[in-house]
């Protein structure tokens, strides 16, 4: 099964979507790096807005402060998380138990 052939206006709004949901999702990462809003703030976002549910948990825990790579798989894996997961991939024991997990830290 192939994909139709986009023309080219029906790509150029693929691309500025795309770029959108870059942006969208760089800043909620850059507001956690400064501490403007929390984890469970962008959870509870992510499912109103599709960008920010295809951010990738790793890439969410990465964000915060002290939390580097081997600490956000450490975290994912004290909680149950597979690493490739994105935020609307959780389901809701696994979103409360990583918010709760955060906020005992």
């Amino acid at each position: 099964m192939s994909l139709k052939p986009l023309s080219d206006s029906e790509r150029t709004a693929a691309r500025h979507k795309a770029t959108e949901a870059r942006a969208r999702r760089a800043a909620v990462k850059e507001k956690l790096k400064t501490g403007e809003t929390t984890v469970a703030e962008v959870i509870a976002d992510s499912s109103t807005d599709e960008a920010i549910g295809r951010l990738k948990v790793s890439d969410l825990l990465e964000s915060l402060p002290g939390v580097g790579k081997v600490r956000a798989g450490t975290i994912m894996a004290d909680v149950g998380i597979a690493p490739t997961r994105r935020i609307r991939g959780l389901g809701v024991h696994q979103r409360q138990a990583l918010v709760t997990y955060l906020g005992a830290r």
